[in-house]
C-alpha cells in the first residue's frame, strides 16, 4: 500500500516537473507542489457554494494555497492556519483586526505568525469549509494523496476529536490538472478524503466517502508525538479516547 502510493507520488512530481507547470519553490519533489495556475484554481473554489457560505475557513500553509488563504481574509472570512507540521499548534487571523493592505503578507507563512493569534485546538471556533494541498487527486473517488506525512489527516482528527469539525464538513483541495490520476489511490482509516476538486480550468464536486473522525491514537508513531507537543495535552483532555 505505501509503495503503491509513493510510486502515484513520485509520478505526479516528475510529471509537473517535466511539463514545466511547477512554480516555487522547485524541485516540488517531496512536497505540496505549487504550480502555474494555483490563482486561478483558487479562484474556481471562490465559486462555490461551500466557499460562499463558510465564515471560518482551515487552510493549509502550503505554497500553492496562499492564494487562497489571502482571498479568505479579502472577503471576511476568519482563518484558521495550522503551522508547519503542527509544530507551533495553530495561527487565527481575524480579517478585522489586519489592515487590508496587509492581507498578502498574512497569508505567507511569516507573515501569519506576525498578523495572527496563536490559539489552542479547544478554543478556536467551529470550522466551515477545510481546505487541503495535495499531490494527486482520483477526482472519482476524492481519495488523494499529500507528501506522505499524515498533517492533513492529524489536523482534521485533531478537529473532529474536538467538535471543531464534522463528517458533514466539506474538505476541498486546489490542484493542477496534471496532479489528478485515475489510480485507485488505497485508502488506510486515517486517509482524509475530499469533497470539492478545484483545478484552474474546473470544479469537480465528488461527494467523498466517509471521512475518518478524531484522532486514531494507534497510527501515530513516537516521533510524530514528539513533533507534535500538543499532542500529549490533547491526548491527556480526550483521556486516551479519540474524539470527545
Amino acid at each position: 500500500m505505501v509503495k503503491k502510493k509513493d510510486e502515484i507520488r513520485r509520478r505526479v512530481w516528475d510529471i509537473l516537473e517535466r511539463a514545466n507547470v511547477a512554480a516555487f519553490p522547485r524541485p516540488v519533489v517531496g512536497r505540496i507542489p505549487n504550480f502555474k495556475g494555483a490563482e486561478e484554481a483558487c479562484a474556481r473554489l471562490r465559486s462555490t457554494r461551500v466557499w460562499a457560505s463558510a465564515r471560518v475557513v482551515k487552510i493549509n500553509p502550503d505554497a500553492p494555497q496562499r492564494p487562497c488563504r489571502e482571498a479568505a481574509l479579502a472577503e471576511g472570512k476568519i482563518l484558521i492556519m495550522p503551522t508547519p507540521r503542527i509544530r507551533n499548534g495553530f495561527l487565527l487571523l481575524d480579517p478585522r483586526r489586519i489592515p487590508p493592505s496587509a492581507f498578502r503578507r498574512a497569508s505567507t507563512i511569516s507573515g501569519a505568525f506576525e498578523h495572527g493569534a496563536s490559539v489552542r485546538p479547544w478554543d478556536l471556533p467551529p470550522v466551515d469549509l477545510a481546505v487541503i494541498g495535495s499531490v494527486a487527486v482520483n477526482p472519482r473517488t476524492g481519495a488523494r494523496l499529500g507528501k506522505s506525512h499524515g498533517y492533513a489527516e492529524l489536523e482534521w482528527g485533531i478537529l473532529t476529536a474536538l467538535g471543531k469539525a464534522a463528517a458533514s464538513t466539506p474538505v476541498a483541495t486546489t490542484v493542477h490538472e496534471l496532479q489528478l490520476v485515475d489510480d485507485d489511490i488505497p485508502r488506510e482509516p486515517f486517509d482524509l478524503p475530499i469533497d470539492v476538486v478545484a483545478t484552474p480550468a474546473r470544479v469537480i464536486e465528488v461527494g467523498a466517502a466517509d471521512k475518518p473522525l478524531g484522532v486514531l491514537w494507534d497510527y501515530l508513531d513516537e516521533a510524530l508525538l514528539r513533533d507534535v507537543p500538543l499532542l500529549a495535552e490533547l491526548r491527556a483532555r480526550l483521556g486516551g479516547r479519540g474524539r470527545l
